[in-house]
């Protein structure tokens, strides 16, 4: 499965982007991933793929180590810069090798995410919360949605067990109050989509996917474990509660994505949301022990499943998207579906491997409390600045545009001249500018073009262009031509071959034209013209050529 998910990526080959998945995946997927091949390597040990995941996650940072690079920030969300955060907050959990000395260090990657989004709370809208978008030409400004809060809740709880920090169990605190009084989060647990700012986040989207819900799971859990407190438990368990409605089947222990894959709508991001569930469900119960039985017997159902309908490709092992088709491929695949499989496979291993580390026990990641500084509060994103022109760049451009403004110049005046003229070039020139001198250039130049037009093959026959922009005999419709005495109302009774289509488009219908009268192509009506009394008008008639 491992292999099969890493032939999807091409960062570490030549003239790659590490980091990046191809087209069509965004770049949060990629984060997303390489959080998936840390779990590998924190559940088998194999290091296979260390090098990659290490070059992809340093070859993304950005200029201010937080995962705000260049090539992404104009189309950035809170979400995408939060799956590469918890990416790396694993990595400092997990004891994933260090970076490099003079590399920013796993956890002071995490804490910058995590400071950067902080200063993004938004108090004005909604009461607070962070929006979807990080810059407000984004589609999605307006939108508060639970991933994002889920990111950050979670991080901001990981953070807080990792070095005991109370600031960051502060801000968690402060994200769960508010995505309960938004309702978000509902009385039973339930966890919905989101919500837009300019109805006060109180219409909110419905819709449940397993991604919200794990995240929310992930971030009390590790509250849960940092204070103790009955509060926290009891949340969690309401959550994992919640949860259930993502399993079905007999047992009720089949993981679905329960809003998109019945009715097999889930689009390329939701394809992967399993992944999320599935490994976040596995984490917890290191903090969370008293869950394990219930969460381990979903987990070991539903990895049977998922791995038993890996059968497709031309391997004849890809992972589809169901896992209730008993053992049935369903014909679909890519990372997604790749990373979700592998990611409830290896969730069997949870209770062999050691408990997450922290600061104070077993965690060797150096941290920043300051991380991320230069970005927050920004409001454009970060791009590079080229350095001022010197002396000798400025001069070398003006002597390029000198040249290339003569050349130019020379070029117009060859074009105008005419060189169907047998006169010697020195005549023609001379004779060119006395017409310019004597108020006859335009005049000589419009006879010219005139003259290219009859002179040039083809030109001068159809130059008519039908209403819409384009030529009539390119796009005309086949329509009988009146005839001397025949009009539009002796033939309105005659058959119409235009079809329901022609009358969307626009066109004028196709009829058959009484016996005798040649076939023309008439210009095609606009948009805005659809009336039939408009057809085979006087206007159309002349644009009109006979076949």
């Amino acid at each position: 499965m491992t292999e099969d998910l890493m032939s999807f990526y091409d960062g570490d080959k030549p003239g790659k982007t590490p980091g990046l998945l191809p087209d069509p995946y965004y770049w949060w997927e990629a984060g997303a991933m390489m959080g998936t091949m840390i779990d590998y390597w924190y559940y088998t040990g194999d290091s296979t793929w260390n090098d990659v995941v290490t070059q992809g996650l340093l070859h993304q940072v950005g200029k201010f180590n937080d995962y705000m690079p260049e090539n992404q920030t104009r189309t950035e969300g809170n979400d995408d810069q939060g799956f590469w955060g918890l990416a790396v907050m694993s990595a400092a959990e997990y004891g994933f090798p260090n970076p490099p000395d003079d590399k920013p260090q796993w956890l002071a990657l995490a804490q910058a995410v995590f400071n950067t989004q902080a200063a993004r709370w938004d108090p004005d809208h909604c009461a607070g919360g962070l929006r979807w978008q990080i810059f407000q030409w984004n589609n999605g400004y307006d939108y508060k949605n639970t991933i994002s809060q889920a990111c950050f809740f979670a991080l901001a709880g990981r953070l807080a067990v990792y070095t005991g920090n109370s600031s960051y169990s502060d801000w968690a605190e402060k994200t769960w109050d508010w995505m309960v009084n938004v309702k978000f989060i509902s009385d039973d647990y339930y966890v919905f989509d989101g919500g837009h700012i300019q109805y006060n986040c109180t219409n909110i989207v419905p819709y449940q996917w397993t991604y919200n819900a794990g995240g929310m799971i992930l971030g009390a859990a590790a509250m849960y474990n940092h204070t103790g407190s009955e509060v926290w438990k009891n949340r969690l368990d309401g959550l994992v509660k919640g949860a259930d409605v993502f399993f079905v089947g007999e047992e009720k222990n089949i993981m679905q994505e329960v809003a998109c894959e019945t009715v097999e709508l889930c689009n390329l991001d939701q394809q992967s949301f399993k992944a999320y569930l599935s490994r976040w469900l596995a984490a917890i119960t290191k903090w969370a022990p008293h869950l394990t039985d219930g969460i381990m017997s979903k987990i070991r159902a539903s990895s049977i499943a998922a791995a038993s309908q890996c059968k497709g490709g031309t391997n004849g092992r890809m992972c589809g998207l169901k896992w209730t088709e008993n053992g049935t491929w369903d014909g679909m695949q890519g990372v997604g579906q790749q990373m979700a499989a592998l990611e409830i496979t290896l969730g069997n291993l949870i209770e062999t491997s050691h408990a997450p580390h922290t600061a104070d026990v077993g965690g060797t990641s150096q941290g920043d409390p300051g991380a991320g500084g230069n970005d927050i509060g920004r409001t454009i994103p970060a791009v590079s600045t080229l350095p001022p022109l010197g002396g000798g760049d400025t001069a070398g451009a003006a002597i390029l545009t000198m040249v290339v403004l003569g050349l130019l110049i020379v070029g117009v005046i060859f074009m105008m001249l005419d060189e169907t003229s047998k006169k010697p070039m020195k005549e023609r020139f001379f004779d060119f500018r006395s017409a310019l001198l004597g108020g006859g250039g335009l005049a000589a130049l419009s006879t010219r073009r005139k003259n290219e037009e009859m002179n040039e093959k083809g030109k001068g026959i159809d130059n008519d262009a039908s209403s819409d922009g384009d030529s009539s005999r390119e796009n005309g419709i086949l329509s009988p031509l009146p005839t001397k005495g025949y009009t539009m109302s002796s033939h309105q009774g005659l058959p119409q071959r235009g079809s329901v289509l022609s009358h969307m488009s626009g066109t004028t219908a196709v009829t058959d034209p009484p016996p005798g009268i040649p076939m023309v192509r008439e210009k095609r009506l606009s948009r805005k013209s659809r009336n039939p009394a408009l057809r085979n008008s006087i206007a159309s008639q002349r644009s009109a050529r006979i076949e």
